[in-house]
């Protein structure tokens, strides 16, 4: 039901396959349709207008969309300084980049017109699209320690709250492999405790970062095969 090295870009229409890859949408709403923490299922629907995925219950609605949580920085314009001089690298990573294991659902209403989770760690200058920074926010949110994404994540605390925990969190997405067994996360370059915007000193940096972003996707998407073969069974 589930195949980890499906291209979702192949099916996209030459669009965002966030928006239109009917592959990527499917595949999200297999693997999150089921229990949270607590027990009750959190079962999502595809065929309420207008939107991507949406959740009715008693636990309250809620709306998700998708969103890809690696980078390659391909396009990029600021980081071509640096891509230009590796495009195969970066093509390798963008591949990689391009399936289920790569990919996460997020709350997507617009809440006062602010900027959405996807949108806020886009446009962070502190986070710049990087999921492990992400997830940083997220365990900070938890145990209630600032963090930039603080504003955004607290619109939608809600949603976070049906995990009950970053742990909880954490199992529910198949994202144990970016954290370590203390629960902290596993950052791909050294952290600064964002006191400064993270950036690629040079090509080696890239390479680290490649490296193990690639080994998380990998080992997500073993994570998902596994899962999946245990919910069909």
């Amino acid at each position: 039901m589930i195949d980890t090295s499906f291209n979702v870009y192949s099916d996209a229409r030459g669009g965002d396959p966030d928006a239109t890859s009917p592959t990527l949408r499917a595949y999200h709403k297999f693997l999150w349709s089921k229990p949270l923490p607590s027990g009750d299922r959190f079962d999502l629907r595809d065929d309420e207008p207008g939107y991507y995925l949406y959740h009715d219950s008693a636990l309250g609605n809620f709306a998700l969309g998708s969103d890809a949580i690696t980078h390659s920085y391909k396009t990029h314009i600021k980081k071509k300084w640096l891509t230009t001089q590796i495009p195969k690298e970066v093509q390798e990573l963008f591949d990689r980049g391009s399936t289920i294991g790569a990919y996460i659902v997020f709350p997507n209403n617009q809440v006062d017109r602010k900027h959405t989770i996807n949108q806020a760690r886009g446009v962070s200058r502190l986070i710049d699209d990087r999921f492990d920074l992400t997830l940083e926010c997220i365990r900070r949110f938890y145990i209630g320690e600032p963090n930039p994404l603080g504003e955004s994540l607290n619109r939608y605390a809600a949603f976070f709250q049906l995990f009950e925990t970053f742990k909880g969190y954490v199992e529910f997405f198949l994202l144990d492999d970016l954290v370590n067994e203390r629960g902290d996360v596993k950052f791909y370059l050294p952290f600064d405790d964002f006191q400064s915007p993270p950036e690629f000193k040079d090509v080696k940096d890239y390479l680290v970062y490649k490296n193990r972003v690639e080994s998380f996707i990998k080992s997500r998407n073993r994570r998902i095969e596994d899962y999946a073969t245990r919910t069909k069974t």
